[in-house]
């Protein structure tokens, strides 16, 4: 028996879908395969309003819309423009997220500063999107969630990003809550976990660790890239991997194998 194989073309063209953290790093290689794949797409940016307005005039058709994700009323009030401008959602990509460096050995106020500010943005405000989400999804009968997660969540992380192992840990437990408790409402959830990515956000940990650090830790041999990580995104966007929900894909170089 023989079997012909073709490239699959991803048409995302009646797909709306909320990116944030879509200005920057993996979030922008998201959005602009997104918008490739015909996709409506709303990216949210914080500060880097030039680097998401770029994103959106150079490849498809889309919106920007800004909020501190660490603020619940700017939250709420960036999805609900999200929806009135786009005319609602079919997809919502929990990207945004930020590492602090944060040693056990700091004074406990600062400590526990960075602690809440990273589970603020990472674990409350993607939980809080969610939650806005859902009732749109279940009215129409269909959404998808991906949520941005880490190798971290399963393999721990440094002294210095405990907060931010934990915070995806969290994100982790929701991915397959929220899949198993919305399946049949229409709901798919799923959950994309990168190892270290080549990315502004790890400059920080490069300056600390060094590259080789890095480079040691994995199976292959370059660091991955925002771009290995977008393909993924299109893919369940698409809706045609439903049956895979609640599971977490691990983009990691072959770092930690599960």
């Amino acid at each position: 028996m023989m079997y012909v194989v073709r490239m699959m073309k991803i048409d995302l063209s009646d797909k709306s879908v909320l990116v944030t953290g879509g200005s920057r790093g993996i979030g922008a290689a998201i959005s602009r395969a997104l918008l490739a794949a015909g996709a409506r797409v709303a990216v949210h940016y914080q500060q880097s309003e030039e680097a998401a307005l770029h994103i959106v005039k150079d490849n498809g058709s889309g919106i920007i819309v800004q909020a501190d994700l660490a603020d619940p009323g700017q939250t709420r009030e960036m999805f609900s423009n999200v929806i009135q401008e786009q005319n609602g959602l079919d997809v919502l990509v929990n990207n945004a997220g930020i590492a602090l460096h944060s040693s056990p050995d700091e004074p406990d106020d600062q400590w526990l500063e960075k602690w809440e500010k990273t589970l603020r943005v990472n674990l409350t405000a993607s939980s809080y999107l969610c939650k806005l989400a859902l009732p749109v999804f279940t009215a129409q009968k269909h959404g998808i969630i991906i949520n941005i997660t880490s190798r971290a969540a399963h393999r721990g992380d440094t002294r210095e990003y405990l907060a931010y192992a934990a915070s995806k840990g969290g994100l982790e437990s929701l991915t397959k809550s929220l899949a198993r408790a919305y399946g049949k409402d229409g709901v798919a959830v799923y959950g994309i976990a990168p190892g270290f990515t080549r990315t502004d956000m790890a400059q920080d940990f490069i300056d600390t660790y060094g590259e080789e650090y890095a480079l040691n830790d994995i199976a292959l041999g370059a660091l991955t890239t925002p771009e290995d990580i977008a393909p993924l995104v299109v893919f369940l966007s698409s809706g045609m991997a439903l049956h895979a929900t609640g599971t977490t894909i691990d983009v990691n170089a072959g770092s930690y194998v599960r």
